[in-house]
């Protein structure tokens, strides 16, 4: 009786796992017809991963992997044919797959009962995640679509399978990672991080690109913003004072650098900062500019003067520079007026009104020039038609008006 029982278990084991591979061979036929059915593949293949008996099978998650690269395939084809395709399909079919050819590949060298590795799927697992790889419509295609639609998330994922894949121990470092598609991939994955809020992701992102040439300027600007929204400010500064000694002849860096200092009451440690930044590029337009800014804030009116004229004497068309000496006596002639409401007498009030005005009307000349240099500047412009109101400067103050609604 015993041994009937235990023929008949052996029997229905038997029976139901030649069932689970037989589900795997339906599905992989499925996927491989002439005209796929994916559906019925994928409803086959679920049945033999969730079996004992095949779920441990490096050939059940092949062929799991292998009906979504048949169906990106299938949709290849269609884009190459101007085809309409379903793009969420298409991506969602790779990062399918890619995750079974992955589980396939572990599976596939792990040794026999003789203790040996004979692996049968690896070197097609590994040309069929080249193409991933290397073929733009793939991963690439779908990461960009995704972070077009503002899908940042999702985008994410997909970017970070094609930054994976190179470093696969199936690829055997065959795939460089230096090269500018690699490092355009983990830029737009670091951008999509941080549009995602996953700062941390992002911050890693973009310490890795720091030092790989692509995009340096814009990493460091970036990577800075990341830090600013942490409140990191140890890290926030460094990568200013890092992006400056690398790029210093822009002045993004200094001038937040600036600011920092500014905002934290160290205005002695910006000015000199600001000055050994001049000794080492004496011809510098912008650093003479942002001393002059730097100076304005001070109270050094004066030296906020001198270091607007030089810098329009290295750079003649810097527009900004002419708006700093017209903001310097317009401000003058606001606090000229101020001061004059605190007189009781009525004449001499008036005359210093009368001096105020004539301290507004030489800034109008600067704010002048700087409109005709960068006319696309609106803000020079409200500034002029302000002006001209006040001065009562009617005709230019209409002229002004046309210009400002025109924009």
């Amino acid at each position: 009786m015993k041994k009937l029982i235990l023929s008949l278990f052996l029997v229905i084991s038997f029976t139901f796992s030649f069932a689970q591979k037989a589900n795997v061979s339906k599905a992989k036929n499925k996927a491989l017809m002439e005209s796929p059915d994916f559906m019925g593949a994928r409803e086959a293949i679920k049945l033999a991963l969730e079996d004992s008996t095949t779920k441990n099978d490096a050939n059940t998650f092949y062929v799991a992997g292998l009906i979504g690269y048949k169906e990106n395939e299938a949709m290849y084809q269609k884009a190459l044919l101007n085809m309409p395709f379903d793009a969420d399909v298409k991506g969602q079919a790779i990062l399918e797959s890619y995750a079974y050819f992955k589980d396939a590949n572990k599976l596939d060298l792990l040794p026999d009962a003789n203790g040996k590795v004979k692996p049968k799927f690896t070197k097609d697992i590994k040309t069929k995640l080249k193409d991933y790889y290397s073929v733009q419509q793939n991963l690439i295609s779908y990461g960009a679509y995704l972070f077009e639609k503002k899908d940042y998330e999702k985008a994410i994922e997909a970017f970070e399978v094609f930054l994976e894949i190179p470093k696969l121990p199936i690829m055997n470092n065959e795939i460089p990672t230096n090269d500018s598609t690699y490092n355009m991939i983990k830029y737009y994955t670091a951008i999509a991080a941080t549009n995602a809020k996953k700062h941390d992701k992002a911050i890693g992102l973009y310490v890795d690109l720091k030092d790989d040439k692509y995009e340096t300027m814009a990493v460091y600007q970036l990577l800075y913003e990341e830090y600013v929204t942490e409140k990191d400010t140890v890290n926030y500064v460094k990568t200013l004072k890092e992006g400056f000694e690398k790029f210093p002849s822009e002045p993004w860096f200094l001038q937040n650098l600036i600011n920092y200092f500014i905002y934290s009451a160290k205005s002695a440690e910006a000015l000199v900062y600001l000055n050994t930044a001049i000794e080492r590029e004496p011809t510098m337009a912008q650093y003479r500019y942002v001393k002059g800014n730097l100076d304005e804030s001070l109270g050094n009116l004066n030296d906020a003067r001198v270091s607007f004229d030089k810098a329009i004497e290295l750079e003649p068309t810097m527009a900004d520079s002419y708006a700093g000496i017209g903001r310097l006596y317009y401000n003058k002639a606001v606090k000229m007026v101020d001061d004059a409401n605190n007189i009781k007498d009525v004449k001499l009030y008036n005359a210093e009104l009368k001096k105020a005005e004539s301290v507004f009307k030489e800034s109008v000349p600067f704010f002048k020039k700087a409109a005709e240099i960068k006319p696309t500047e609106i803000e020079y412009k409200k500034t002029l038609k302000t002006l001209y109101y006040r001065l009562k400067m009617d005709t230019d103050f209409e002229a002004i008006s046309k210009e400002i609604d025109a924009m």
